[in-house]
């Protein structure tokens, strides 16, 4: 058993396989998921990790033993599962440890209605259960009754459903190349994407958790070259990346040239408000300052929160807002029980190229306002150290202010940055923007050379 208190992050669990999470802690966390939740019945995804079906197993088992039933949908993508939660009403577990190396795994967990367990939402709860669980012999100490397992394949009722969103059987035919990094969107693009007019160049689409080709993490840049190549090669329209378990979604425009998360935010917010008039959208607070001003001019009210799916599922809900976007190419949708989906993200924008003649890169060009560092991660051993040291560095400075909502994040004149710690790895994340090229850079390099210092 390892430390739980390590393994169970603000939003998900993530640890190493198995020396901080193996097959009996997922037994553990079975168990105890029923019984803080009371569920009666639960759904299960996972990856195609070579532990994550294990765990799901081990998982499985923990959850019948207090007597819930089981439905075991196999492979798909975490958005997969949110449609399973959705459509089915019941609470759901994701086994993945998305955009992680090989060697790790985790769970995503959800209420039916794939309403978010975070921290402050369950998370913990199910966390101390699972330890005492584990602390008093484990699950076979404290069987109840015997739950059902049954097999159900949701492939394709997830693609139909993204389809009736976003339909794109009218738009002009399109050359698309997508890497999904020998992650689960080898799994799902060809389903849903079957009989579209798209002309589909695939990169890495054999299903292996050792991911021999590239890390499925594609706001690591080094991780988008081969598509970038490739969209170049075949003069394609688009690219489109996604990460291990395809619930993020980045995208390259017909130059080879990576586009940022928040212009798509932008882009997508701009179709959401067409459709419903003065809608709320979400944006977190790493996103362009370009997306609220967007979100304002087509009529919208932007809402500004925290990073974390959890968080932002939450604000939706509360706000009802129709859309929202983060920094990390994470998609949120009401009519998608407020859950992400890179896929249906990926939908959008294909129907905005697909329904007029000109190219991404000037359709996007309406989107794009100032110049974005993208994400910095820089490994730390003392988080709050460094932290401290930014902060000194920049309290003093006339017309600055400081915000501490998620992390911390300085506003200067034109430019604005937030740092702020990592909730499954030992680093900072800083992300910088301002009003040129020039003063982002110099802005994003002080603040590296304190952090790195």
């Amino acid at each position: 058993m390892g430390d739980l208190a390590k393994i169970f992050k603000a939003y998900d669990v993530r640890g190493v396989v198995p020396d901080e999470f193996d097959e009996e802690t997922a037994e553990a966390v079975g168990a105890a998921f029923v019984e803080v939740t009371g569920a009666r019945t639960a759904v299960v995804a996972h990856d195609m990790r070579a532990s994550s079906g294990p765990l799901a197993e081990a998982f499985t088992r923990g959850a019948t033993s207090r007597g819930a039933d089981v439905v075991n949908t196999g492979l798909g993508s975490t958005d997969l599962l949110y449609y399973a939660s959705g459509s089915l009403a019941l609470p759901g577990v994701m086994f993945t440890a998305s955009h992680n190396p090989a060697r790790y795994n985790g769970m995503k967990m959800c209420r039916a209605g794939a309403v978010p367990i975070g921290s402050e939402t369950g998370l913990t709860q199910i966390r101390d259960r699972a330890a005492e669980i584990l602390k008093s012999g484990g699950v076979d100490n404290g069987v109840v009754d015997a739950g059902t397992v049954s097999t159900r394949d949701l492939l394709r009722g997830y693609a139909d459903h993204l389809r009736a969103l976003v339909d794109l059987s009218g738009i002009r035919r399109l050359r698309v190349v997508v890497d999904a990094g020998n992650g689960m969107g080898g799994h799902t693009v060809p389903v849903v994407f079957e009989g579209l007019p798209v002309e589909l160049t695939a990169l890495y689409f054999e299903l292996d958790g050792d991911f021999p080709n590239h890390e499925a993490n594609p706001i690591e840049p080094e991780n988008l070259r081969d598509l970038q190549k490739a969209v170049l090669d075949v003069g394609a329209d688009i690219g489109l990346a996604f990460d291990g378990d395809a619930d993020r979604c980045w995208v390259i425009d017909e130059r080879g040239e990576s586009v940022s998360p928040s212009t798509i935010t932008a882009l997508v917010a701009a179709r959401e408000l067409a459709k419903h008039p003065g809608a709320t959208i979400i944006h977190n607070l790493i996103t362009s300052r370009g997306v609220p001003e967007i979100v304002a001019e087509h009529g919208g009210k932007p809402v500004r929160t925290r990073v974390g799916h959890s968080f932002i599922k939450a604000e939706m809900a509360r706000t009802d807002a129709v859309f929202g976007g983060e920094h990390s190419a994470h998609y949120y949708f009401r009519d998608f029980w407020f859950a992400d989906s890179g896929m249906l993200a990926a939908m959008h924008v294909l129907a905005a190229l697909g329904e007029q003649n000109r190219s991404l890169s000037e359709i996007l060009a309406d989107y794009t306002r100032y110049a974005a560092s993208g994400e910095i991660n820089s490994t730390v051993a003392d988080q709050v150290g460094a932290t401290e040291r930014v902060r000194e560095t920049f309290a003093a400075r006339d017309d600055v202010t400081l915000d501490e909502l998620d992390g911390l994040t300085v506003s200067g004149p034109g430019w604005w940055f937030n740092l702020r710690p990592s909730n499954t790895e030992p680093l900072l994340r800083l992300n910088a923007e301002a009003a040129d090229e020039i003063q982002m850079a110099a802005i994003r390099d002080e603040v590296l050379a304190v952090v790195r210092s």
